[in-house]
């Protein structure tokens, strides 16, 4: 699949602009603050739904404006499709392809493929265990729909067992209700748990060869899931049942859930060193690079199509070699880089933004 191109109406700091792609290498050149993130952004927002950068769609709107406007034109399956996404300060977003509304995001999910790598998904690495459940989640709901669901479900059922939690109520009546809660809890939990194994498996496995490559075989990369393990959906369900039921007295101490899948993390490990807490910045920001660069591979088999990559202000964090493997491992993809230049010597569109002024 391919963008071939965005039409962006008063976004960020566009106030009317219209960007042509080609079906490979594409390079947004300017100066900082000119509007070159803001061009991957629009493109992550529809394939997520939702910016990488901020939570509040209203930022999206340029300043003075009541409404923004995307319009994609993209190839996906041989066949030419049109997504429209309309975004305002008094109503809620709302999105079409081909001309039909989407009545929900899980519509959108799975629509356009993307891998999404800037400077702070360094983060991945060096952060608290919510950016690595972020990058699990955001990756399994783009072709797993049935992910999705259970994890919203399970989140659903979480946010009213925390209720429960932080009520008045006596402690006796809380633990005596809980049941109910963490049944649900336990079956929707395992199923997220089981499909994160599995993907963290056939990750590891691709992300080993891609590091061993990047560090010139200096380095061995593995990932070790953080939580509750095992092969089979029923013993998950059961074992998380059980850590649910013996952190009651704790979770009603603390008001909200200790135990379950959003509360786990993944080990990364570089020649047997936790390179989360022990990892030079450098060995860091290759395990990153690394765990997209597998991501985008798994992202490609599991859908049986190539993903887009959206490089944000990347190449500058990494030497030459690191710099010309990347490019290599990408180029039978579509891929966005962002720079304020661009040296190296490839087939490529170039694209300079000044001001939310594009020149093609």
């Amino acid at each position: 699949m391919y963008i071939k191109s965005i039409e962006l109406i008063n976004f960020r700091n566009y106030d009317n602009a219209r960007i042509y792609f080609t079906n490979g290498l594409n390079v947004i050149i300017g100066n900082n603050a000119q509007g070159k993130t803001n061009l991957l952004e629009s493109i992550y927002l529809a394939s997520i739904g939702k910016s990488p950068r901020t939570s509040k769609e209203k930022e999206l709107i340029k300043w003075n404006s009541t409404y923004s406007k995307i319009i994609i034109e993209y190839v996906k399956n041989n066949n030419h499709k049109k997504m429209e996404i309309y975004l305002s300060t008094s109503q809620n977003k709302s999105i079409k392809i081909n001309g039909y509304y989407l009545k929900k995001i899980s519509q959108l999910l799975g629509e356009i493929y993307t891998v999404y790598f800037s400077p702070d998904e360094l983060n991945i690495v060096k952060n608290g265990p919510n950016e690595r459940r972020k990058f699990l989640d955001v990756a399994l709901c783009q072709f797993d729909q049935t992910y999705f669901y259970n994890l919203n479900k399970y989140y659903e059922i979480l946010e009213q067992r925390n209720k429960l939690l932080k009520s008045s109520t006596s402690a006796k009546t809380i633990s005596d209700t809980l049941s109910i809660w963490d049944d649900q809890l336990a079956t929707y939990g395992a199923k997220i748990i089981y499909t994160r194994l599995q993907f963290i498996n056939i990750l590891s496995s691709i992300a080993h060869d891609i590091h061993n490559d990047l560090t010139s075989g200096k380095e061995n990369l593995r990932l070790e899931y953080v939580g509750v393990v095992d092969t089979e959906l029923k013993k998950i369900q059961a074992k998380l049942l059980d850590s649910l039921i013996s952190s009651i007295d704790k979770d009603i101490s603390l008001g909200y859930t200790t135990v379950g899948p959003q509360r786990d993390d993944i080990k990364l490990i570089v020649n047997e060193i936790d390179i989360r807490s022990f990892g030079s910045q450098g060995q860091q920001r290759t395990v990153a690079l690394t765990l997209k660069l597998a991501e985008l591979e798994v992202m490609r088999r599991e859908t049986g199509d190539s993903p887009i990559l959206l490089l944000d202000d990347v190449l500058s964090e990494l030497d030459e070699t690191r710099q010309s493997k990347l490019l290599s491992k990408v180029s039978d993809i579509q891929t966005f880089i962002t720079g304020t230049k661009f040296d190296k010597t490839a087939d490529y569109n170039i694209i300079t933004v000044t001001a939310g002024v594009i020149k093609q």
